[in-house]
């Protein structure tokens, strides 16, 4: 106990220290504030969360509206219901979380993982407080030897952290490499998607009956999200909800009463 005090005094002496010398700076555009890994008032308002109503499938935000309940699901969930049990997500993905994600996942930047993370446990306490673990969305060897990090494996930890639920950072893994998703059709997505994420073997018997949290930065068009929802499903998972830092709008002139295959 003693030892635990004594280290928690040194860590705030040495913040403390360090701060004097290098003042803390926003998270995106390097203005000095006051608190370590923070975010000015300007940056900060560009900022938009997602609270009530929102999909409760996929994390979209919904227009207000007074019947609408905590299970309330959007247009294209209704109709075409994706694996996944719910969805929740901490922004709407635009210029503001835009440049704290970006700069997370492309310029070192992993200290912008644990602002995230704390917005991220607030939007999914109902699904946290029932998980078993949380999984990061895995990435392949070449863009993990290129990056030095899984930005979705940062954020899991640091969600962990917060909630202390813990954390299977290696069950998944991704063994083909995808191009970028969004710009294929839905047939094309899901093609792309085949075999490419698959379970590690050593991890199946801990994945068994579990309740999962699927980790990841954004959440577009759900192709990887489903092919690791599937996959799980497939190996004896109970269920898979999904929890991002940001959540792309929708297209507005997208027809969602057609089928995947034709969009």
């Amino acid at each position: 106990m003693e030892q635990s005090r004594l280290w928690k005094t040194t860590r705030k002496v040495g913040r403390f220290a360090l701060d004097l010398v290098l003042p803390p700076t926003c998270a995106i555009c390097g203005t000095e504030i006051d608190q370590p890994r923070a975010l000015c008032a300007t940056c900060f308002g560009r900022l938009h969360p997602i609270g009530q109503p929102r999909c409760d499938q996929c994390g979209v935000p919904l227009p207000s509206a007074a019947h609408l309940g905590a299970d309330a699901r959007c247009v294209s969930c209704e109709l075409h219901p994706p694996p996944w049990s719910h969805g929740r997500a901490a922004y709407v993905y635009d210029e503001g979380s835009r440049d704290l994600i970006l700069a997370l996942k492309y310029a070192d930047r992993t200290e912008n993982a644990a602002f995230l993370a704390r917005q991220m446990a607030r939007a999914a306490d109902d699904i946290l407080s029932k998980a078993d673990w949380l999984i990061p969305v895995p990435v392949h060897w070449r863009r993990l030897l290129e990056r030095k990090y899984n930005q979705a494996a940062l954020l899991a930890r640091a969600v962990e952290r917060l909630t202390h639920l813990p954390v299977l950072v290696d069950a998944l893994q991704r063994p083909r490499a995808t191009g970028r998703l969004a710009q294929f059709s839905a047939t094309a997505r899901a093609q792309e998607m085949k075999d490419a994420i698959t379970v590690r073997g050593s991890r199946v018997a801990a994945l068994k009956d579990r309740h999962i949290v699927l980790v990841d930065d954004i959440l577009t068009t759900g192709a990887t999200a489903t092919a690791c929802t599937q996959v799980l499903l497939a190996h004896g998972v109970a269920s898979v909800s999904l929890l991002a830092a940001a959540r792309t709008q929708p297209d507005p002139q997208e027809d969602v009463s057609r089928p995947e295959s034709m969009r």
